[in-house]
């Protein structure tokens, strides 16, 4: 298949989108890219400032990653094999992370595939989508000790899901920004293998339209703890918070048990979700 440029940013969802605001901030080298960190994604500077790449690579082929890679600020998008931009379940990722592994500094184009999987514990700090594929990342380990950590970054454009939870352990987003989304993070409600998946948000910026920001699974025991959450453009409090499924491992389409804060699931206060 003949490899194919990098297509424009697609649009989906064109009905009420929110157009996307590029501070421009400057081309980043490695060195800069590498402070560019979820403690600079603060208040002030979430759902402002996206980063500007420092040109782009071409991904024919998953690129597997195990330690560490640091991406110095390069737009990885999918070409042949990887060119799809649709929301067709089992596609392959840009990059697989194994276990352990460590993705930073990477911006994500489109076409975006399946994104970023990680096969156990994993780390991506300062991952950028800008236009999500099936889903930005999905986490698979199996291990209920299994540790996930989103740390900075930011994702936009995504039909459905942002950040899959299909694996067990302990999913942790800090410093993260979204926009024009379905939901931020979903514990799988119907994988064929159910787990206890622990879901911590924290300093988070959403901007509508947007869904969801957490689904979890109670039969299950799974929970989700949000703080500093921040809701941008909905004024009349649409988007939904934590909402609370009864999974299964049928396939079928999980039970709406209700959405909000009930102390024993998903864990929050009113003051921990503010209107912007």
């Amino acid at each position: 298949m003949t490899a194919r440029a990098e297509q424009p940013v697609s649009h989906r969802r064109r009905t009420g989108r929110r157009r996307a605001v590029i501070a421009g901030v400057s081309a980043l080298g490695v060195t800069g890219a590498a402070i560019f960190t979820s403690t600079m994604l603060s208040t002030a500077s979430a759902a402002s400032s996206w980063p500007s790449d420092t040109g782009g690579k071409p991904v024919s082929k998953t690129i597997p990653v195990s330690g560490t890679l640091d991406g110095g600020m390069k737009r990885y998008y999918g070409t042949g094999a990887l060119g799809g931009d649709s929301q067709d379940e089992n596609q392959d990722p840009v990059f697989e992370l194994a276990d352990g592994a460590t993705l930073k500094n990477v911006i994500i184009g489109t076409p975006a595939a399946d994104g970023v999987h990680c096969k156990g514990s994993c780390t991506l700090q300062n991952v950028w989508w800008l236009d999500v594929g099936e889903d930005a990342a999905s986490f698979k380990g199996t291990s209920s000790s299994a540790q996930y950590k989103v740390i900075g970054g930011g994702a936009r454009k995504a039909a459905d899901k942002v950040l899959q939870f299909n694996g067990a352990g302990t999913l942790t987003v800090s410093g993260f920004q979204v926009e024009d989304f379905g939901k931020l993070v979903r514990s799988c409600g119907n994988c064929k293998t159910q787990y206890k998946r622990t879901i911590v948000l924290k300093d988070i910026d959403l901007t509508a339209p947007g869904k969801s920001v957490v689904g979890i699974n109670t039969n299950y025991g799974d929970t989700a703890t949000l703080s500093q959450v921040r809701i941008h453009g909905d004024s009349k409090k649409k988007m939904k918070t934590c909402t609370r499924y009864q999974g299964n491992n049928t396939g079928k389409e999980p039970k709406d048990l209700g959405s909000g804060a009930d102390g024993t699931y998903c864990k929050f206060s009113d003051s921990d979700i503010t209107y912007k």
